[in-house]
């Protein structure tokens, strides 16, 4: 089956509702099989679960994801959010600000841009909503903040993207660090944008004293020291990356005895919550991986190499790329899109002299915008289900200065690559 067919086959099914991890599944069985012969096919499918099951690189997936949830169980983002607020409130539009810099704190401990904008929605909004900031705003940079959850590590998709090139996910995640912190900053502009094209009068709050401002560092303390903890073992070569999931979970789950947050019942939720994410997260890397044997044997990705090896400059190939996942992004969240994709675009990055892991970086930063892009912009959907009375709308129209500044941030990451390789360069 030649590929084109492939790809519309498998479109149709995601679109059809089935869901992507057998969808993919069957598309890369029954392509290799038309390629291969039933029996060869059906003995790489199994060959490809056996050896990935077995891989022990994956039980970062799991431990990582223990330790967000665990950290999520703990009740840290509400101290987050009054350490960012107790810092910046005094400022025009504080408040959104302090939103901003809390989601971008609470994903460094979490890793998933949904439970951050979820979160976040429920602790932050009340907040800015009783000092008249409009609801344009507010979701706006609850739903831009909560995208960083897949760029600032530990990030789940980075992990992904790792396992499916073979590439260092310590790297990663440490190449992830400055183009979050950029993105935080960048965010922050947009608030500042956002008032000032919406003539919006927000009143400023009364500056707290200093003392006052270190006293709210108290209650996030635990959570700065589990991230660096965490990334500093691995920076340091103290520890492997798998270690260091180990390490996190364990640190979360400390970190939520002390803050008294250990009940029996949610700790058994937690846990249930972490396996039933494990499974679905393995089922859909294990259908990717079945993609992608299809995907070699069928000529795609040579395909693709000549199609873009006809363009001017790498440059060009890459902003086609990108132009690519800024389209599928309107039809296709992020998880699907990353594990689509990857097996497609990273040989051809990989021929025109990228490294991998900017590229990595790169995919992350593309992606971040579909989660807020309409019309399936996944955050702004997830407010709308946790906030009632709150319409599609106008959380896109907020979104439109967010948007505009990650445009300018990929631009800096495309001119800069040093921004996201200076920190793996010296490990």
């Amino acid at each position: 089956m030649d590929w084109p067919y492939g790809m519309a086959i498998l479109l149709a099914l995601m679109f059809a509702g089935v869901p992507i991890a057998f969808a993919m599944m069957l598309v890369g069985v029954v392509g290799s099989a038309t390629i291969l012969g039933f029996g060869p096919a059906l003995s790489l499918l199994g060959q490809t679960y056996f050896d990935n099951a077995r891989n022990y690189s994956l039980s970062v997936l799991p431990l990582f994801l223990m330790m967000g949830n665990f950290v999520m169980q703990s009740g840290i983002a509400e101290d987050l959010y009054g350490a960012a607020n107790a810092w910046l409130r005094h400022r025009r539009g504080g408040l959104a600000m302090a939103t901003v810099v809390a989601c971008g704190g609470f994903s460094s401990v979490c890793g998933s841009s949904l439970a951050t904008a979820a979160t976040m929605s429920k602790i932050a909004l009340p907040s800015m909503r009783r000092y008249g900031y409009p609801d344009g705003l507010s979701t706006a940079s609850i739903a831009a903040g909560g995208t960083l959850g897949i760029l600032i590590p530990p990030s789940v998709i980075l992990i992904f993207y790792g396992i499916m090139t073979s590439q260092d996910i310590g790297a990663l995640f440490l190449a992830g660090v400055v183009p979050g912190i950029i993105g935080v900053l960048f965010y922050m502009v947009a608030v500042r944008i956002s008032i000032a094209l919406g003539r919006t009068e927000i009143p400023r709050e009364a500056p707290l004293p200093l003392r006052e401002r270190i006293v709210a560092l108290r209650g996030v303390s635990g959570a700065l020291v589990l991230f660096a903890f965490v990334m500093g073992g691995i920076y340091f070569g103290v520890f492997t990356v798998t270690e260091a999931a180990g390490c996190g979970a364990a640190g979360a789950f400390l970190l939520t005895i002390l803050r008294g947050r250990l009940a029996w019942r949610d700790t058994f939720a937690t846990l249930f919550e972490t396996a039933k994410m494990t499974a679905m997260m393995f089922f859909i890397l294990f259908g990717a991986l079945t993609f992608a044997n299809y995907v070699t044997l069928s000529g795609m990705t040579t395909d693709l190499r000549s199609a873009l090896g006809g363009l001017d400059s790498p440059l060009a190939i890459i902003l086609t790329i990108f132009a690519i996942y800024i389209v599928l992004g309107c039809v296709l969240e992020s998880l699907s899109m990353i594990v689509l994709t990857v097996p497609i675009f990273y040989p051809v990055a990989q021929a025109a002299g990228f490294d991998l892991v900017w590229f990595g970086i790169f995919v992350v930063v593309a992606t971040e915008i579909s989660y807020i892009t309409p019309p399936v912009g996944m955050n702004a959907f997830v407010l709308t289900s946790v906030v009632p009375n709150l319409s599609l709308g106008t959380v896109f129209r907020g979104l439109v200065p967010f948007v505009l500044v990650d445009l300018v941030r990929i631009a800096l990451l495309i001119a800069v690559p040093a921004l996201a390789l200076f920190l793996p360069q010296t490990m």
